[in-house]
């Protein structure tokens, strides 16, 4: 049967009818193949550029594409729905949307068949991120607050500080810098934002100053996957580092998804950033799976 790929926004069906694939790929594979971005990109009204494999007018495919910026390429992310696998939809919709010099796709999970696809194009490695995860049976190491700083959970006042510790923290991030209101606003409005799961570090007098911020999520059972909770963000102001801060808020977010019973945390940090690493690894983390940017030579 013939594929034809359109360049436009899906229909209300359509999205419905990706959705589901999604919901399929993360049963087949154990992992998500549309980042939480990429999920918001295909239910919103941005810019971002949209590509659908229709097959006897179904989708059987889709590509979100977001723009280029200032720091970061265009990237692209791909879904096959896993009943339509293995007839070169994958690899079309790759082709198609690396039509633009510098383009990377993310191939969540680093799976076989998105490595096929990236032989069959001859595309290189441009960037890896790790997702590592720790079980809550493991004992937690103990931590120490600073002299003469408070960690407290979120109050509705901290926003303007969230961001900015945020775009000064990551400033070089190609996804996380350059937060504007709208995505704090888009991201409380989820079903799981709880603030008391967001914690601030303030100076003890002065309580309306962020010095640095860690942002926990929950993540609802999914393929083989119970309930997660996920050290989602965590901001230092760079004034501020050295005083070991970092480490402080994480084991407090940690800790408050330990207690809340769930049995894994999990976090992504990118593969070559060797002092991140080194301390998710000393905090019991290991190495659960890769996702990797692709892009041509």
């Amino acid at each position: 049967m013939t594929v034809v790929l359109a360049d436009r926004r899906p229909t209300d069906g359509e999205r419905a009818a990706i959705h589901d694939a999604i919901e399929r790929a993360i049963t087949v594979d154990g992992t998500a193949p549309l980042s939480e971005q990429g999920v918001r990109a295909l239910d919103g009204r941005g810019e971002d550029r949209h590509v659908v494999a229709m097959e006897n007018d179904v989708p059987v495919g889709y590509a979100v594409v977001t723009a280029a910026t200032e720091s970061a390429p265009q990237i692209a992310e791909v879904v096959v729905h896993p009943d339509r696998r293995g007839h070169g939809v994958g690899t079309r919709l790759v082709d198609h949307v690396l039509d633009v010099p510098g383009a990377r796709v993310w191939a969540h999970g680093h799976l076989p068949a998105a490595q096929r696809v990236a032989e069959r194009l001859d595309l290189v490695i441009a960037r890896e991120l790790l997702q590592m995860r720790r079980p809550s049976s493991e004992a937690l190491p103990e931590s120490t607050t600073p002299d003469g700083v408070v960690v407290r959970t979120y109050r509705p006042g901290d926003d303007a500080e969230i961001l900015r510790v945020n775009n000064a923290a990551f400033s070089w991030h190609p996804e996380q810098g350059g937060w504007m209101q709208a995505d704090i606003d888009g991201r409380k409005a989820e079903s799981w934002f709880d603030p008391a799961g967001l914690f601030v570090a303030t100076p003890a007098d002065d309580d309306t100053r962020l010095l640095g911020f860690h942002w926990t999520k929950v993540h609802l059972p999914a393929g083989s996957d119970p309930a997660l909770g996920e050290v989602y963000v965590v901001g230092i102001d760079p004034a501020e580092q050295g005083r070991g801060l970092g480490r402080v808020l994480t084991l407090a977010g940690v800790r408050h998804l330990v207690d809340a019973g769930l049995p894994e945390v999990l976090l992504y940090v990118e593969a070559d950033n060797a002092a991140a690493v080194h301390t998710y690894d000393r905090l019991g983390f290991t190495r659960f799976h890769t996702d990797t940017a692709f892009a041509r030579r």
